[in-house]
């Protein structure tokens, strides 16, 4: 029976590969869109929707699901769905992936919540409002199993907990940050800075493990829009080395269906620039495998990996020799150092609310009351900007400014580097030297390689 249960689990998240990554080995999925009758919506009730902030509802994620009979059958006996009704949502959802396709509408870095909105809505016009509510809980209860996750209290404890550090050996990827940080024995190692995935195929959360590196993995494509099938065929395998192959040298598998892998460029870092996975350029993906290895106690020297790199068309599995907790955070108010940084909700989950700052605070024994009003109001403005859709405050020119022509205004420059900011610091006293540790030997994928040799002790720590 628990194999049984076990089979179905890791069936269904393997159809998400499908869009998500397409970074590991994925079947090909041949399904033609399914005509059927749109059913009209129930009565509506602002209670019954969805919440958009935390729904991990998006037309892709559904096409996905819907190629699986098993998701399809909990369909009809937990929501009670007739089959004229998946059928309608089948060619919704399949429209959707058509129309990215042609578009290649997800590198436009749309807002996530007109991303799922527009999702709710048009699920909603199909099943109706309550049957979206059930079928958005089924969708965020798959999405969270990853097949291989860490429930034990002590680390469902720390994933609470605001700013948490661990004082174990593991990884941290706070999403909002663009940031991982690979912790060995509570001491921050080293820093990078990574891509995240796009809103119609956001990286989840909760914490994962890593098993294993595996050097010049192969790739399947997926039957997905971002796929340029002019150049390669949905579920025939890339071969390890090819320029067509985009996961670099290393895959790191998390549990799907996502992972850590190379083949970025610099410029996608700190942005969108995934199906679903943590990216990194390959000179940081390399040396996030020696340091992995490392703190994980696996025998295998930067020399070894090295020379398994040259061999490009073979691929090799390093087995870690203890699995290392991956934590994907969603975290978009951090205590850093003495510092609140608010970072941008790029997901939309409404999370730089004042609620939010105050628990916190409150976390780190502050009150927000009991801090001076000009810390109050940066806090205040610095969560308003870091919210979706905010407009930098408006200043008026002064007569000077009016009569000149600039095309190099300051105030323009300033307002333009507002609104692309994606962090705001605000120093508080009362945190002086609290909270979770900055950045050790940040990686930003410039500059050339410098793979670790060896873990050296950090003093910030």
């Amino acid at each position: 029976m628990k194999s049984s249960i076990r089979h179905q689990q890791i069936t269904l998240l393997s159809l998400l590969l499908l869009i998500f990554s397409g970074c590991v080995t994925s079947p090909t999925d041949n399904r033609q869109p399914i005509s059927g009758p749109v059913i009209p919506p129930a009565s509506p009730s602002p209670s019954a929707m969805p919440d958009v902030a935390t729904t991990q509802l998006t037309l892709p994620v559904l096409d996905a699901l819907l190629s699986d009979q098993e998701f399809v059958a909990s369909l009809k006996s937990q929501l009670g769905l007739t089959d004229e009704q998946i059928a309608s949502l089948k060619t919704l959802s399949a429209a959707e992936v058509e129309r990215l396709r042609k578009t290649n509408a997800e590198n436009s870095e749309d807002d996530s919540t007109v991303v799922r909105s527009e999702a709710v809505r048009k699920v909603s016009d199909v099943i109706g409002q309550e049957k979206t509510k059930q079928l958005s809980a089924l969708i965020n209860e798959h999405w969270a199993k990853s097949g291989d996750q860490d429930s034990t209290t002590q680390n469902i404890a720390l994933l609470n907990k605001p700013s948490a550090v661990p004082t174990d050996t593991r990884v941290v990827v706070n999403i909002p940050a663009y940031r991982m940080d690979l912790f060995d024995d509570g001491r921050l190692i080293k820093s990078y800075k990574i891509g995240i995935g796009y809103p119609e195929f956001p990286l989840p959360q909760g914490l994962r493990k890593a098993h294993s590196i595996i050097i010049n993995p192969t790739w399947t494509p997926p039957d997905s829009p971002w796929v340029d099938n002019a150049k390669v065929t949905p579920g025939e395998a890339v071969e390890a080395g090819s320029k067509l192959n985009p996961l670099g040298p290393v895959k790191i598998p998390i549990g799907m269906p996502s992972l850590i892998h190379g083949g970025k460029a610099v410029a996608k870092l700190g942005s969108f620039a995934s199906h679903g996975c943590v990216g990194l350029t390959n000179t940081q993906v390399k040396d996030f495998a020696v340091r992995l290895a490392e703190a994980s106690d696996t025998e295998v020297s930067p020399t070894l990996l090295d020379s398994y790199y040259k061999e490009k068309t073979r691929t090799r599995v390093v087995k870690l020799n203890a699995a290392v907790p991956v934590e994907l955070r969603y975290q978009t108010i951090m205590v850093e150092n003495g510092s609140i940084h608010i970072y941008k909700d790029v997901y939309a989950q409404q999370s730089n609310t004042k609620e939010k700052l105050e628990e916190v605070l409150n976390a780190f024994n502050v009150k927000f009351d009991d801090l001076s009003e000009t810390e109050k109001s940066q806090l205040v403005e610095a969560l308003r900007l870091m919210s979706p859709g905010a407009q930098p405050p408006v200043q008026t020119p002064s007569p000077d400014q009016e009569t000149k022509k600039t095309a190099k205004n300051p105030k323009e420059k300033a307002d333009k580097k507002s609104r692309n900011n994606k962090e705001i610091v605000v120093t508080l006293n009362a945190l002086a030297k609290q909270g979770y540790p900055d950045p050790v030997e940040l990686d930003t994928g410039n500059g050339p390689a410098k793979l670790a040799a060896a873990i050296k002790p950090s003093g910030k720590n």
